[in-house]
């Protein structure tokens, strides 16, 4: 038993994982309602050997923060290239292009607080690399962190959304009253 798998069982916490450690991949996790959020799928995923990355503002990285940040996974974004602004989603798009082997986590609530407005680059990442989209919740009702599903974008990015949503639904958020998967 490694020290994540320790901490997370004296918690109270399961992991269920149903899903093979792919070269490349993107986490969609929710509910994401509490910063409690990141440290338990840290957790969830060093307990079972794995790694994912997470995106921060390049402007965090500085000393000695982004020295852990990037430890634990973080990946700096600058969202301007030469004075230009770039999407997100582009950066994304290329950082997996030219990577062999990465795992990005995204929650694309994008705040722990109430919202019904989720967003979709996710789904536009997806589609663009073709990388898996696997589907990772946290539980508190529960106390269990599931990754456990696929899911295959169809192209329809409102179908898609509300498809995931569907799925989302069923689960209880830290702070169940800053959820929505409406």
């Amino acid at each position: 038993m490694n020290l994540s798998e320790c901490i997370l069982r004296i918690a109270g916490w399961k992991v269920k994982l149903a899903q093979p450690d792919y070269p490349k991949c993107l986490i969609c996790v929710a509910p994401h309602t509490s910063n409690w959020d990141f440290i338990l799928c840290e957790l969830a995923i060093t307990s079972v050997g794995r790694r994912a990355g997470f995106l921060m503002k390049e402007s965090w990285f500085f000393f000695p923060l982004g020295y852990l940040f990037r430890a634990i996974g973080g990946i700096p974004v600058s969202r301007k290239r030469n004075g230009v602004k770039r999407s997100l989603t582009e950066l994304v798009v290329e950082k997996f292009n030219t990577s062999q082997r990465l795992t990005i986590a995204i929650t694309p609530e994008g705040t722990r607080s109430l919202t019904s407005q989720w967003h979709t680059g996710f789904l536009h990442i997806a589609n663009k690399t073709g990388v898996p989209l696997l589907l990772a919740a946290i539980d508190a009702g529960t106390k269990t962190i599931y990754l456990t599903e696929r899911f295959t974008p169809t192209g329809n990015i409102d179908a898609d959304m509300k498809a995931i949503k569907r799925y989302y639904k069923q689960f209880t958020g830290i702070y169940p009253d800053k959820f929505s998967a409406d």
